[in-house]
């Protein structure tokens, strides 16, 4: 059976207490040139993790699920 991880991609939200992981280039720094988000260390392939406070042994599973879908 296929079990989605609890940790998705994700719109940042801040007033939310779980884990979310967030693409920079597509969400925070859009409106920024390809070149702009170079200049501020933000590169195509970049993942930003805010953890919250589920079990950390919980984040860990579901990052360690989501990696393996990686190409």
């Amino acid at each position: 059976m296929n079990t989605v991880p609890t940790v998705v991609l994700t719109v940042r939200d801040d007033w939310d207490a779980k884990t979310l992981v967030t693409h920079p280039a597509t969400t925070a720094h859009l409106q920024l040139s390809a070149e702009e988000q170079l200049a501020s260390s933000v590169t195509p392939d970049l993942m930003r993790v805010s953890v919250g406070i589920e079990n950390i042994k919980d984040i860990i599973a579901d990052i360690e699920e989501a990696l393996k879908v990686v190409p």
